[in-house]
């Protein structure tokens, strides 16, 4: 049985909500799901009164971080979106690191300028 740790949409047209879900990787996007780890609202909340001006809005994540720990240590595949948000949480490493990638492209230039180097050495 492959579980997949996915969203399910609810709310309204032009309104989402969804339910962070466990759920058989075979059933439909709504379908009973076998748990319903947490909520995830993409919709931005104005900041509270009170605070400061320059603070910026918020996205609101709702998760039961135990369940979702045993459920990814049973084997339970986070879907892109999901992942995401759990790398968000800190549950999870993120897929990309911006800072690894950077440094990456910048190990393959080098490695490039010195083929280029050793080819015109050659000649």
């Amino acid at each position: 049985m492959v579980l997949k740790i996915r969203l399910a949409r609810f709310g309204k047209a032009h309104k989402p909500f969804y339910n962070i879900v466990v759920a058989q990787a075979r059933s439909a996007r709504n379908s009973r799901p076998l748990e319903v780890l947490g909520t995830y609202d993409p919709i931005p909340k104005a900041p509270a009164l009170g605070s400061p001006p320059d603070e910026k809005p918020v996205k609101d994540i709702k998760l039961d971080i135990v369940r979702a720990k045993y459920w990814l240590g049973v084997g339970a595949q986070p879907s892109e979106p999901a992942q995401r948000l759990l790398a968000l949480i800190g549950l999870i490493e993120p897929k990309f690191h911006i800072q690894k990638m950077k440094a990456l492209g910048e190990k393959v230039k080098q490695q490039a300028e010195e083929k280029e180097e050793g080819a015109v050495q050659t000649k």
